[in-house]
């Protein structure tokens, strides 16, 4: 028996995936990490990702053993609004005048926050909780993805010797 640590995206799953179970048997694209194909989160320990969009032409076969959500505390970075001309923005119309208008979500992984909650099947979609105001920034607490211990036999196309 082959166990291979895959962590599947919340993202991935979102948008193109299918929820699984303890038990049940999966065919997924896996991408090896490694010093061609890096990702941000370092997979939290696994040794390939999910692709759904692109990745090999063939998939991996397995049969799912364990499932384990991974939840991680965020902070948004402080961001300096943009103006925006009136006409480009809310309060348009006579007497609008510069609109500010955020420049997105910036977030930072916050140190020491990282936990994981084995459970039986993972979601099709992935939540996130406001903690308020910490240290002057406002944090959350997002469900990143599911780190599968999956019993793959061949693996021998997505881990290179």
């Amino acid at each position: 028996m082959r166990l291979l640590k895959v962590f599947y995206e919340d993202w991935q799953m979102e948008c193109c995936g299918t929820p699984f179970s303890v038990g049940d048997e999966v065919a997924w694209k896996l991408v090896a990490y490694g010093a061609e194909a890096r990702r941000e989160n370092a997979g939290y320990g696994a040794e390939t990702w999910v692709e759904n969009h692109g990745g090999p032409d063939r998939p991996t076969t397995g049969r799912v053993h364990a499932v384990v959500l991974v939840h991680e505390e965020y902070r948004f970075h402080r961001t300096d609004p943009v103006p925006v001309a009136p006409g480009e923005g809310e309060g348009d119309g006579e007497g609008a005048g510069v609109v500010l208008r955020g420049t997105g979500r910036g977030l930072e992984a916050v140190p020491g926050t990282l936990t994981l909650e084995p459970v039986d099947s993972c979601p099709r979609w992935f939540g996130e909780a406001d903690l308020g105001t910490v240290d002057g920034l406002r944090r959350v607490r997002r469900t990143c993805g599911a780190l599968v211990t999956l019993d793959a036999p061949d693996t021998a196309h997505v881990l290179r010797p």
